[in-house]
């Protein structure tokens, strides 16, 4: 299977997603705040979480469209680079934007109402995040459309005004032994807390441990939270250091996909009443233990692939 084409159709097919459905997001806040509907401003969370999920994939899945590009005049890689660190940025902050989202909702349900932090810290950094994404997707656009650019470096070279985020990560990581090994580090320790907490609350919902109530489980999502934090920057750091490693093969491809089921989970078990509704001794309905077997199935199908990743493709 070659993994370098499939890719890059893969994100031809996704990165106007982000920036559209973005837009769609930020509208709908601006509209809450002004509206002061609580309904509308979940709405709007809601689609900031998925966009946050789905610009994981957009995003790795670039270098290998930049690998199907065969691309050899030197103005044309100066803004691929320039276009992969801009991407960069935003990511780093669309991810954040996601996390605020799933942080505000989340606190909604032991409140039963959204929090008095959130609209304001949501609403900054939603529309740094938008300005971000609007800048990456415009030098985006340029790379395969040379008529509507006049002028885009400072010197015949073609290298890029400005510091580039991304490579300055990579020199970074690679030029220093101890960075590598303590992302791995820092990488384990968020698996396993990541994947402690999706036993033990989805192993629940399957029937096992009734004595444990599931409000006290639903005190665990954080701690998961975190845990999958750790694994998205340290994984981040090891994919922008070292990109052409991982689209190599179809393992980093089927990783992903299982990332992607893992979020839509996530956002299944913070949406709705029926898990938190299972009282003591209760069995969960089937419609919850369906979800409870397809997250483990998710985070099982994310740790094996990603240890493959040395077998397959010859990463590492």
């Amino acid at each position: 299977m070659n993994f370098g084409i499939a890719p890059a159709h893969f994100h031809l097919l996704l990165n106007h997603f982000p920036t559209v459905a973005f837009t769609v997001a930020l509208g709908l806040l601006i509209c809450a705040v002004i509206g002061k509907s609580e309904e509308v401003q979940r709405a709007s969370m809601v689609i900031l979480f998925l966009i946050a999920v789905l610009a994981i994939p957009t995003y790795v899945s670039g270098n290998a469209a930049e690998a199907a590009l065969h691309i050899t005049e030197n103005v044309y890689q100066a803004k691929i680079s320039a276009h992969e660190s801009a991407a960069f940025v935003a990511l780093i902050f669309m991810e954040i934007t996601g996390f605020l989202a799933w942080l505000g909702l989340w606190q909604a349900r032991l409140l039963k109402h959204i929090g008095t932090w959130c609209t304001p810290v949501l609403l900054l950094s939603s529309i740094v995040t938008f300005a971000l994404m609007a800048n990456a997707a415009n030098i985006g656009g340029d790379i395969r459309h040379p008529e509507i650019v006049t002028s885009w470096t400072d010197s015949p070279s073609g290298t890029p005004a400005g510091p580039l985020p991304a490579a300055a990560v990579r020199k970074f990581v690679t030029s220093r032994l101890w960075v590598w090994p303590t992302c791995e580090t820092l990488h384990f320790i968020g698996l396993c807390l990541l994947f402690t907490v999706v036993l033990i609350v989805n192993l629940r919902m399957l029937g096992m441990a009734k004595s444990m109530s599931s409000e006290s489980l639903y005190q665990l999502l954080p701690f998961g939270m975190v845990g999958f934090a750790l694994n998205l920057i340290t994984g981040m750091i090891f994919f922008v250091s070292k990109p052409d490693q991982y689209v190599v093969g179809f393992a980093f491809g089927w990783k992903m996909m299982f990332v992607l089921l893992g979020g839509l989970n996530v956002l299944y078990f913070l949406l709705s009443d029926k898990p938190w509704s299972v009282g003591k001794d209760d069995d969960a309905p089937l419609s919850v233990k369906l979800a409870a077997a397809t997250a483990i199935i998710a985070w099982v199908g994310v740790l094996f692939w990603g240890h493959m990743l040395p077998f397959i493709g010859d990463a590492f």
